[in-house]
Parts: C-alpha cells; sequence; structure tokens
C-alpha cells in the first residue's frame, strides 16, 4: 500500500468501499478506509480531503485524528448551488409576467413577405424524387439515352428529361407559388391595418375602393382570411427557476448576452435575489482566489441577509468551519475524482442495467 500524506474521503471511495463492507455505517466505512490506508507502518495522515460533514466528519476524526480535514471545493459549489435554487423557487412569483429585456420575441413575417425555406426537403415525396434523380442520372452515366431510359421504366419523356437536368434532387421539386394577384401592391397596407386592430371588411374594402384599387370585395376577404388564421406573436415565457440559478451561479463572462439580459431583468425586479447574486459572487472570489480567512465575515452577511436557502447553507459552514476554510485556502481538491466518478455513471446509464457486474468492469478499465 502506497504512502500518503493526503486521502481523499469522497462518496466514491465510500462506495468502494461498501463492496466489500456492504453492511456496515457510512461512519464505519470511512474509518476502515482511513485506518486502512494510514497504517502502523505507513507515515500519518496529514491532511483529509473529503465531501461533506456529518457522518464523513466523523468517520474521518475517529479514524484519523490528527489529520487536517479539508472540505472539497466541489461540493462547496454544489452545496451552495442547492441554496440558491432555493432561494429563487421562494421568490419565484417575480420571475412571472413579460419581459421586454430577456429572449427577445421575434416579429412573425408578414404573409406577403414570409422567406422561404431552404432547408433540405423531407417526406415521402422527397424520397420519391431523389430516388428517382439518382436512377436517372445512373441509367445516363452507364450510356442510356434519355428516350431509351423513358421507354424502360415507363416514365414520359418530359419527366426524364427534368430529372436528367436537374444537377440536384432538390431542384425537381417544385413548390406552389402563388399567382400575381392585383391584390398584392396593397396586401402591406390591409397587414398594417389589422396589426392596428382595423378588422372590418367592409371599412377595408372602402380604404382600398377610395385610392381606386383594382381590387374587388372577394380578395379582400380571402386575405383577411389569412390574416386571422396566422398565429399572433406570443410573450416569451418567463424563465424556470433552474434557469435563474444557473444564471446566478455562473461567471458573469460564461453567460450569453440573452442570459445576461435576462439576469439583470430578474434582479431588478427582487432586491432579496439582487442580495443573493452578490453573496454568491462573493463566495466565488473567496474560492478562486483561496481567501478563506475571509469567510465568517461572508457569513455573517449571509446570516444577516436572512435568505432563504442561503442562510441554511451559511450555517452549515460554521459549523465545519475549520474545514471549510482549510479548503478555501489550499489547492487540494478532488475534481478529478468527481470526473471519473461522472464517467463511470456515464458508462453505467449506457447500458440502462442491461450489463452485469463483468461488463461494466471491463467497459471502465477498457474506456
Amino acid at each position: 500500500m502506497p504512502d500518503l500524506a493526503v486521502l481523499l474521503l469522497t462518496g466514491s471511495v465510500l462506495l468502494m468501499s461498501c463492496w466489500v463492507c456492504p453492511v456496515a455505517t457510512f461512519a464505519a466505512v470511512a474509518v476502515l478506509v482511513v485506518t486502512t490506508y494510514a497504517a502502523p507502518a505507513s507515515p500519518a495522515v496529514r491532511q483529509l480531503l473529503r465531501a461533506l460533514p456529518g457522518t464523513y466528519a466523523e468517520g474521518a476524526r475517529r479514524g484519523a485524528h490528527e489529520a487536517l480535514q479539508v472540505a472539497d471545493r466541489f461540493h462547496l459549489w454544489q452545496g451552495l448551488g442547492r441554496a440558491v435554487e432555493t432561494c429563487v423557487a421562494t421568490h419565484r412569483d417575480c420571475l412571472r409576467g413579460p419581459f421586454p429585456s430577456g429572449t427577445p420575441v421575434q416579429d412573425t413575417p408578414s404573409a406577403s413577405d414570409r422567406p422561404q425555406d431552404d432547408s433540405e426537403p423531407v417526406g415521402r415525396r422527397a424520397e420519391r424524387k431523389k430516388a428517382a434523380h439518382a436512377l436517372v442520372h445512373e441509367m445516363l452515366v452507364q450510356g442510356h439515352s434519355r428516350r431509351a431510359i423513358a421507354r424502360h421504366l415507363g416514365w414520359g419523356l418530359n419527366t426524364v428529361l427534368r430529372y436528367a437536368a436537374a444537377a440536384r434532387w432538390q431542384d425537381t421539386i417544385r413548390e406552389n407559388q402563388p399567382r400575381p394577384s392585383r391584390l398584392d401592391p396593397y396586401k402591406p397596407h390591409l397587414e398594417r391595418r389589422f396589426a392596428e386592430g382595423c378588422t372590418s371588411l367592409i371599412q377595408l374594402h372602402g380604404e382600398l375602393m377610395a385610392e381606386q384599387a383594382p381590387v374587388t370585395y372577394g380578395m379582400v376577404r380571402a386575405h383577411v382570411a389569412t390574416l386571422r388564421g396566422a398565429p399572433s406573436a406570443a410573450p416569451p415565457r418567463p424563465p424556470t427557476v433552474l434557469q435563474v440559478t444557473g444564471w446566478i451561479t455562473r461567471h458573469p463572462s460564461a453567460l450569453a448576452e440573452d442570459d445576461r439580459a435576462g439576469l439583470k431583468e430578474v434582479l431588478g425586479r427582487s432586491p432579496e435575489l439582487d442580495t443573493a447574486a452578490a453573496q454568491v459572487r462573493d463566495f466565488g472570489e473567496i474560492l478562486t482566489d483561496r481567501l478563506g480567512s475571509t469567510l465568517p465575515t461572508w457569513i455573517d452577511a449571509v446570516d444577516a441577509s436572512q435568505l432563504p436557502g442561503l442562510t441554511g447553507f451559511a450555517l452549515h459552514l460554521r459549523r465545519d468551519l475549520d474545514a471549510v476554510t482549510a479548503g478555501l485556502a489550499f489547492d487540494w481538491s478532488s475534481g478529478s475524482i468527481e470526473g471519473a466518478v461522472n464517467r463511470i455513471k456515464k458508462i453505467k446509464r449506457q447500458f440502462y442495467g442491461r450489463a452485469g457486474f463483468e461488463l461494466l468492469r471491463k467497459m471502465i478499465l477498457l474506456q
């Protein structure tokens, strides 16, 4: 067993230990792991990196009472994220209502100037066109004439000529374009008046007749019917609790422009969430710059704000202050272990429980 000056005590280590001792409690397993690595022949464990307080701390204390316990920064930030989610959920009423500066609402294009869809056609008709185009061009490459292809396939000559002249199979699909109408020059006027709230056919037709437009009442009625059937621009949905939690806990430079605008709108509506966001930024600076000595000041500020979720998180930090302060001051982290655990979980979930332990073991070792 190699000598270790730092021992990682996380949920993954406890899980692996439970394979050996499945009936032991978490605290007992933690003691088993620590005492196994800190054997009498090995030097004493100086630092012990663990995830959470409670049974983890108790097991570490009993197994290596002289070691300095270090709270892992990954789990600290994860716990802060859960606390922020609780705080946002408590003030979810501030998220309801229109968000003018959030995700912009795209204007619905008018019926007369909607852009044509350049995406590849799909469906059974498109598949038939694609197969027929490939067949005609394959026979042309083989040296058959267009008339011979038409006789062999039983198609009309014009059909074969159309497929042969098309460089791409998409060019053989004819879109049903609307025929030009005498109402076309006046459609923007009708659409503008309809958007303003004028929906009377008699009034709209009278306005066009006053301009001596060569249109009929039936033309105006048919076009207004298409405007009434067009979907109206729906207001944007308010952000969810998880979205706002992600906006607050992510670094400002990692947010997109729309996310920054949405976060600014949310914080402007709720002074409590604005205070929570400022406290999260302060904790992020403590974590990033290793300013563990300033943690008590941050805890006092959070405790004074009495924000739901964050106050309970600060209380847990105060109960485990020595380990948390060490975690925010030293460079030790179990980030690589958490990444390995996530990789194992991904491999396990790929099989949806259909694989046995031997296959899972091989997949984990080979990937």
